[in-house]
């Protein structure tokens, strides 16, 4: 059987997305690859195919576990024989998945690499044939990466071990060319094939905001996304229970997720989030590694993540089934801060000894700086995640804030010079917050006692605290300004100050436009219009716990085309043959069939079971299991509507 029938068999689709056949073609001939490739791209059927042709069980490392779930539920949905072995299993589960392996049971098995050590994979590595040895989240043997893991230091070890070596695999998402290199060479990757298919995901739109606000940013956002699944990531546990406190208070369908929660309670609320009992999971970044959830249509940063490729990797959770999808950060100079006292008191992080530990924290430091740079950048956004990693794309790309946005850009050489001279005569000893109170000639007991209220700069501004403190974060980003990196940071002159002060650099930046401020009727009109606004909102919810049918109806007016509108009726009816069965088989309902399947059966109508298999995401096992039921469903919905 050829790859493209194996993959019509199993998966269900008719061909392959770029950079998948020749990498399969590559592991099938017994070359070594490694392939780096965005979330969403199909990476798993990169190896899931080989491993299925080859002969032998393939063994995938991955630090993900609900990925490895995730992926072994949809694999037997699918008819293949998969398992995995990591910490979620009693020791009973995991000697009987051991027993089965042995057995010849499985294909494929996934394993977490704290255990690749121990005894029992040592053993069962030794009595079955391993065709293929897979490294998933490859960067993470890499110092250089956003992700390093010591535990990955011990997979050559294992490889090594091997009674005879397999062809090994790697793949990543996320990889600047240095950490390619590492991978590499720490893997001792043998003549490898590497390929990188391009990091653009054209369906995602991206975003970033710097409200005031970021809570009713947020939920101005969310109000254009009713019925819609999506995340909101955060950046600590306090802040994922206060915003989903207030989301659930403001009627929406959240839950939570992190890691001061008992297990019990995570694994539940994340089955909510996969069975869309909750629409919007509020989580801390120890969320989603790895989940395959395909109707993902929007992820928000409610905080500004530590470096670009954690920030892709969680954006690239939305749409996986390559539906329009936004990815929106909400960015303020708080995040740098809060990333910079997480990067010296990361209680997580094994270092071997002090040189490491510096080494290793001076480039969380340097990807930061990247991150803040793109958060603050007036350039196109696309383009800059590209450039981070090494591609060239165009300027422009129409399809993110930057390039569609209402900004302008201003002078603001003067005011660079006011904040330099008033951080020189502070004599660097105080933070941006005292900075902005004396620029703006603020009376308080702090300016008096250290006589700052008598600096000639004392009042000396008239921009808004606001944008006083943005310009301050902007010259901090270009090296005009310096932040002290303790809990509460001191603002010191920069190594660019010169420039500014004696050299007479001009300086400008990109700010909102100003829009003039409302007389007083105005203002009550805005409050009228708020009060209204909540109404709205208030009947909204009651509408959707009231009648689902909203819901689904919204979801499918996205999916099929205009010209189709009676199918919204049949994409309701397969919804909900769909939902049944996932809850008789105790899944996720996009793991029997995805949003985009069932709206290929609303364009298609099949009539047989030929016809049936011709739908993308039905292959020959779904066919058998499921084949009848969906056609019938399509035939009840036809004769109801004749």
């Amino acid at each position: 059987m050829t790859a493209l029938k194996t993959l019509k068999k199993y998966f269900g689709y008719d061909f392959f997305r770029t950079g998948q056949e020749p990498l399969i073609n590559d592991i099938l001939s017994g070359r070594d690859v490694l392939g780096i490739m965005p979330t969403g791209a199909g990476k798993s059927v990169c190896f899931q195919i080989p491993a299925l042709m080859m002969d032998g069980v393939a063994l995938v490392v991955s630090p993900l576990i609900s990925l490895m779930k995730d992926q072994v539920n949809a694999l037997t949905q699918s008819g293949v024989a998969a398992a995995y072995i990591n910490s979620s299993l009693t020791q009973r589960q995991i000697e009987k998945a051991l027993s089965n392996a042995r057995g010849g049971a499985y294909k494929i098995i996934y394993v977490a690499p704290e255990r690749l050590p121990t005894s029992d994979i040592a053993a069962l590595a030794e009595s079955i044939k391993v065709s293929m040895l897979t490294v998933d989240e490859a960067h993470c043997i890499s110092q250089w990466g956003q992700d390093f893991r010591p535990s990955y230091a011990q997979i050559p070890a294992f490889i090594n071990a091997l009674p005879s070596r397999p062809v090994v695999s790697a793949f990543t998402a996320t990889a600047t060319p240095r950490v390619r290199e590492d991978i590499v060479n720490l893997l001792g990757l043998r003549n490898p094939q590497i390929l990188v298919t391009g990091f653009d995901r054209a369906n995602l739109r991206f975003d970033v905001r710097k409200p005031a606000n970021k809570y009713r940013a947020l939920a101005k956002f969310l109000d254009g996304k009713a019925g819609s699944s999506g995340i909101v990531y955060c950046g600590t546990r306090k802040t994922v229970e206060a915003v989903c406190g207030m989301l659930r208070a403001g009627g929406y369908s959240a839950s939570r997720y992190h890691a001061g929660l008992t297990d019990q309670e995570r694994h539940k609320n994340q089955d909510d989030f996969l069975y869309d009992r909750a629409l919007i999971m509020v989580a801390t970044n120890a969320f989603g590694m790895g989940i395959d959830k395909s109707n993902v249509s929007f992820v928000v940063h409610y905080n500004m993540p530590k470096d670009i490729e954690s920030y892709y990797q969680e954006a690239g959770r939305a749409g996986r089934d390559g539906s329009e999808a936004d990815c929106l950060l909400l960015y303020s100079g708080q995040d740098v801060r809060l990333n910079e006292w997480m990067i010296e008191n990361d209680r997580d992080a094994q270092y071997p000894d002090k040189k490491t530990e510096e080494l290793l924290k001076e480039r969380g430091r340097k990807r930061l700086r990247d991150m803040a740079f793109y958060s603050t950048t007036s350039d196109c956004l696309r383009g800059f995640i590209l450039k981070y990693f090494g591609e060239t794309p165009p300027n422009y790309c129409g399809k993110c804030g930057s390039c569609n946005s209402n900004f302008e850009t201003i002078d603001i050489t003067i005011d660079a010079q006011q904040i330099l001279s008033c951080v020189a005569r502070m004599n660097e000893r105080f933070g941006s917050r005292m900075v902005v109170d004396v620029l703006r000639g603020t009376e308080n007991e702090k300016a008096a006692r250290f006589g700052l209220d008598k600096l000639s700069t004392f009042g000396i501004s008239s921009r808004p605290a606001r944008q006083l403190r943005e310009i301050i974060d902007f010259l901090a980003l270009q090296g005009y300004l310096a932040r002290t990196n303790d809990e509460y940071p001191v603002i010191k002159l920069g190594g660019r100050s010169e420039e500014v002060l004696r050299g007479g650099a001009a300086v400008q930046m990109k700010l909102p436009k100003e829009t003039p401020k409302r007389s007083e009727p105005d203002l009550r009109e805005t409050r009228e219009e708020r009060k209204e606004r909540k109404e709205r909102g208030a009947r909204k919810v009651r509408k959707i716990r009231g009648d689902r049918k909203s819901i689904v109806a919204s979801v499918a007016a996205a999916m099929l085309p205009a010209e189709k509108p009676a199918d919204f009726g049949l994409f309701e009816a397969l919804r909900k043959l769909r939902s049944e069965i996932a809850s008789e088989q105790r899944v996720p309902a996009y793991v029997v069939f995805t949003d985009s399947a069932l709206a290929d059966m609303c364009m298609k109508m099949p009539r047989t079971k030929e016809e049936f298999l011709g739908v993308s995401g039905v292959g020959q096992v779904k066919l058998e299991k499921f084949g009848e039921m969906f056609l019938g469903a399509i035939e009840e919905y036809k004769s109801q509507i004749l």
